[in-house]
């Protein structure tokens, strides 16, 4: 898994976050068109530049562990 490197307060990009997430962009890209996945920031209009907080990764991680005691 490739490190996702922050930017301003904590965001990546939306490979950067397909990356942490150990998923691809266009599954992220698809999760965003169907309204599921982690929160995410739209820079812009629509089609704009879109980021993702890390502390919302983490925590859509964690929401979604499976097997957790």
């Amino acid at each position: 898994m490739t490190t996702a490197t922050p930017t301003r307060a904590g965001a990546v990009s939306s490979t950067e976050a397909a990356n942490y997430l150990g998923l691809s962009p266009k599954t992220l890209a698809n999760w965003r068109a169907q309204g599921d996945g982690p929160p995410y920031v739209r820079h812009g209009s629509r089609g704009g530049r879109v980021s993702y907080r890390l502390i919302d990764l983490d925590a859509y991680l964690e929401a979604n562990l499976v097997g957790a005691s």
